[in-house]
């Protein structure tokens, strides 16, 4: 797949590793639906939905479904592989009680999930690194107090929030 999508490190064996077990310890979690489809033993397209959770907004009451990880070998596209993976995993999304799905789409794949019912938001995507690249962020009590944030603290579990 990140192969197919020309993402620089797809060879690299660490991510793999993790990535197995990711994906092993997820194969019987109803959080989470992988669809692979199959031609001649051949794994040819895949999708992948995951429940997330978050806490309920106007948007979505009951969470949202992120959409991922949709991606056909490049030697049988153009045959509704990824179509039926696809399809597949938004089904799922609707069984699951979330109020949306989610995806990043590739110019390839926009034409298809505008068909399902896709827009753009008028959100962007924005990411930060948070392993070894990227700036170090350090709080201290005299940082947070000068940023005004001096009573900052995390709620206990038997507290309620409004």
């Amino acid at each position: 797949m990140f192969r197919a999508m020309e993402v620089p490190q797809h060879d690299a064996t660490d991510w793999q590793a993790a990535a197995a077990e990711w994906f092993t310890r997820r194969l019987d979690d109803p959080r989470v639906c992988i669809m692979v489809v199959e031609v001649d033993g051949a794994v040819v397209a895949t999708a992948m939905g995951i429940l997330r959770e978050a806490p309920p907004s106007p948007h979505s009451p009951g969470g949202d479904v992120l959409v991922c990880n949709v991606c056909t070998d490049p030697g049988a596209r153009g045959r509704g592989h990824g179509r039926a993976a696809f399809d597949a995993v938004f089904a799922w999304s609707r069984t699951v009680g979330a109020g949306r799905a989610e995806l990043l789409a590739t110019e390839d794949g926009r034409r298809m999930y505008e068909k399902s019912g896709f827009r753009a938001s008028r959100s962007p995507v924005m990411r930060a690194p948070l392993l070894s690249s990227g700036p170090a962020v350090q709080y201290r009590d005299q940082g947070a107090r000068q940023r005004g944030a001096e009573g900052m603290r995390r709620p206990g579990a038997d507290e309620q929030l409004t």
